[in-house]
């Protein structure tokens, strides 16, 4: 048995143990709330077209709810994963760099001046959103010659995505629509319905399919850019689908569950420490842990203080942050 099949099996084992891992958070996502069910409930839930109180509950409710908290936490950790890839930085997160505060910035805009606009206008804004709040973020970095360090990124981010949700406030305030932003600006799953989904995962799923192809030009680029320009790859082009793919995985979680930081930049450091840094396996690995982490997320929101919810962006927050001023307290070493 040569080295490379053995790494392999030791890699095909890992991904093995993180889908028993999210099978077994999913059950017990389903399973605790407000409302508790038994696990045959999930299961019939799941199975069946059996019809009761407490299936339709978690058919109609809860079940298009974790489908949310997957789809947002694997779109959220891809573009994460890919951010970090494309510029070698190991503090990039969607969250932390403009894009979700400018899908909330268009939100609000969408809100305002076309209130009838339905679902899929305002996945669309929130997708061209997220671009403007990415380039206006790197376009910073256009102003000086020697372009922006790690943290000079940060730093950008952090403005521009300050800046875009003062905006996004004054925009609910003036138009009386605070109510109606926050809602979506707390980073909550309430109200998930299928067709929501039906409209975002689609998306979402593409997005993760094009990063998976493009993972081994991602891996060359995330080593050097001059390596893969020497190895013939068109890194110009590269660059463009990867961001298009970002705005779109980040749009789309935004449409769904509003701002939402951290959860990119600490699900690929987790990764990799388990993978290593291909990213032929950072890419669905990330997809694999995010979904994970985001459903245990939403259960510790809803159990904390039922029937209560505390709101899941605080909850991830919470646990972001102490991550964050670990890798800053590192500089990156080890990325």
């Amino acid at each position: 048995m040569t080295k490379n099949t053995t790494f392999t099996q030791f890699i095909a084992w890992k991904f093995i143990i993180a889908i028993l891992l999210f099978i077994a958070v999913f059950f017990v996502a389903m399973v605790f709330g407000a409302a508790d069910a038994s696990i045959k409930d999930v299961w019939l839930a799941l199975t069946t077209k059996i019809k009761s109180d407490n299936i339709t509950l978690l058919r109609e409710i809860r079940l298009p709810r974790e489908v949310g908290a997957i789809t947002v936490g694997a779109a959220l950790a891809v573009s994460g994963a890919i951010m970090q890839g494309i510029t070698r930085n190991p503090l990039a997160d969607p969250g932390l760099l403009g894009l979700t505060a400018g899908g909330n910035f268009a939100l609000a805009l969408t809100l305002a001046f076309i209130p009838s606009a339905n679902y899929f206008s305002i996945m669309i804004a929130c997708f061209i959103g997220a671009a403007l709040g990415t380039l206006l973020v790197f376009g910073i970095g256009a102003v000086k010659k020697q372009g922006l360090s790690p943290f000079k990124l940060i730093l950008a981010g952090s403005a521009i995505s300050a800046f875009l949700t003062a905006v996004a406030e004054g925009i609910g305030l003036i138009f009386k629509l605070s109510k109606n932003i926050s809602m979506w600006t707390s980073g909550g799953l309430i109200g998930t319905t299928w067709g929501q989904l039906q409209l975002i995962i689609p998306f979402i799923l593409i997005g993760i399919f094009i990063s998976c192809f493009l993972s081994r030009q991602l891996t060359i680029l995330s080593l050097s850019e001059e390596v893969a320009v020497g190895l013939g790859q068109k890194t110009k082009y590269v660059k463009i689908i990867l961001f298009i793919v970002i705005t779109i995985l980040a749009g789309a979680s935004v449409a769904l569950v509003g701002n939402m930081a951290f959860i990119g930049l600490m699900i690929p450091h987790i990764v990799r420490a388990i993978v290593g840094t291909d990213y032929r396996y950072i890419i669905p690995m990330s997809a694999i842990f995010g979904g994970t982490f985001m459903l245990a997320a939403d259960t510790l929101g809803r159990i904390i203080n039922a029937p209560y919810e505390t709101p899941i962006a605080a909850i991830v927050a919470m646990l972001g942050l102490p991550f964050f001023l670990l890798i800053v307290n590192k500089g990156g070493k080890g990325y």
